[in-house]
Parts: C-alpha cells; structure tokens; sequence
C-alpha cells in the first residue's frame, strides 16, 4: 500500500482496527492491510457489521414499510434521512446486501419511484426549482 504512513504523526492502525467499529475495521483489514477477503479475520469482521456499529443502529430506525423519515422522503427533500441516502451510507459501511430490512428498502425504491408507463425513474423531488432562480 506504499509508504503512506511515512506523512503522519503515528501510525493509526490500532485505532482503525478497534472492534467497536467493524465497518472500519473491515476495510482496514482489506485495504491497508492487504488481508484476503476468506481470511478468518476479514470474514469474522464482515458478519460482525451488522451487529455492532452503525449499522444496526440505522437499521433499528427503519420504518416497517422499508423507508426511513416517511415514504416520501427518497433523496433531496429530508437530505441524509431519506431513503437513498440511508442506503448510500449502508453500502458505505459494507452492510449486508442481503439483509431482509436491506433488501426491503431497495424495494421499496423500486416499487414506489418507478413511471409504470415509461419505465423511468423520479427523485420524488418536490422542490419549487423557479423559486431558485
């Protein structure tokens, strides 16, 4: 991975590779450490994502219906609460693509942003663009 450490004041790898954060740990393991993805570490690490962390704390606020804020809320209107954007951060942390409450969520996108006619998509963007000009 280079001599990236040879810029910094210590080396931060203790503190990436602490159990409290399993999302930062993996990549570590993976990315700087250069463990191959059967390693016993990187596989005990990567289930361990969706028990401790962040993850299941965003997936604890998940609403029944898969959405998180309210079913309107995809992207721009609640930014960083919307569904989207929970899971853009949930693929950020590695989550499990198969989780249920995952797997729920992508469809619910599906279901509910997609033009039955044109097969197109749209943000569920309510903005008043004119009032931007």
């Amino acid at each position: 991975m280079g001599d990236w450490k040879s810029g910094l004041n210590s080396d931060p790898t203790d503190w990436l590779l602490q159990e409290d954060n399993p999302s930062v740990r993996y990549l570590t393991l993976l990315d700087i450490l250069d463990l191959a993805e059967d390693d016993p570490a990187v596989t005990n690490t990567k289930r361990r994502i969706m028990d401790t962390g962040a993850v299941p704390k965003i997936l604890a606020k998940q609403k029944k219906g898969g959405y998180w804020e309210n079913q309107e809320d995809f992207y721009i209107r609640t930014k960083y609460k919307g569904i989207v954007w929970q899971l853009i951060v949930l693929a950020s942390l590695e989550a499990d693509g198969n989780n249920t409450r995952i797997k729920k969520a992508c469809e619910f996108i599906l279901e509910n942003s997609q033009d039955r006619q044109s097969g197109g998509f749209h943000a569920f963007c309510w903005i008043d663009f004119n009032a931007w000009y």
